[in-house]
């Protein structure tokens, strides 16, 4: 017998493809050539993973691997890969985010900063909340000295309708405690710009 949380996401599977059918038809396609017979399972079904961040708590990604560490230095994990949705056209917008922070007695598990970019990002956004939350997130779970996160990314809904501009990029960042000093903010920078 298949569970509760299985049969939830059969019928919300099932209700997305049909609005989907709906949406397709609506556009003027034929829903029932052989090229479009599976189309709306296959929406429904990527829909439910790009926005899967909802049914994820990020705040407990990072308490699962929290360790207490006597280590006061900036830890960045850099070139972290995203990929979102921008809730304006419901467009992917994709980049790499940066994340530090310097720790006040626990640090957290590497993989687990990566994971939480997953979570956020794996929700309707836009870029300036996407980066806000992450810093959020990691100063309201590890109580750091401080956190900076920056994130570059490139939307479609400016490169492929509106402005159309191919090769635009948008820059976020957001910071708290220790990187409200310049020497601070500059010190991360450069260690992100290094390859």
């Amino acid at each position: 017998m298949p569970s509760t949380d299985s049969t939830i996401a059969n019928q919300t599977t099932s209700i997305l493809a049909d609005n989907y059918k709906n949406i397709i038809r609506l556009l003027g396609e034929d829903t029932d050539r052989e090229g479009l017979l599976d189309t709306p399972e296959r929406v429904a079904k990527a829909m439910q993973f790009l926005t899967s961040g909802y049914s994820q708590n990020p705040e407990e990604i990072l308490q699962k691997a929290l360790f207490k560490e006597d280590y006061k230095q900036m830890v960045i994990v850099k070139d972290i890969d995203f990929y979102s949705l921008c809730e304006h056209h419901m467009l992917p917008f994709w980049g790499k985010a940066h994340v530090a922070y310097i720790p006040n007695g626990y640090i957290t598990g590497l993989s687990k900063i990566p994971r939480i970019v997953d979570v956020f990002s794996r929700r309707l956004q836009v870029q300036e909340r996407l980066t806000t939350q992450i810093k959020d997130c990691l100063q309201n779970t590890l109580n750091p000295l401080g956190v900076m996160v920056v994130i570059e990314a490139q939307h479609m809904c400016m490169q492929m309708r509106g402005v159309q501009k191919q090769n635009s990029t948008t820059t976020t960042s957001d910071f708290t405690g220790a990187f409200n000093q310049a020497k601070t903010r500059e010190e991360f920078i450069n260690l992100i710009r290094q390859r």
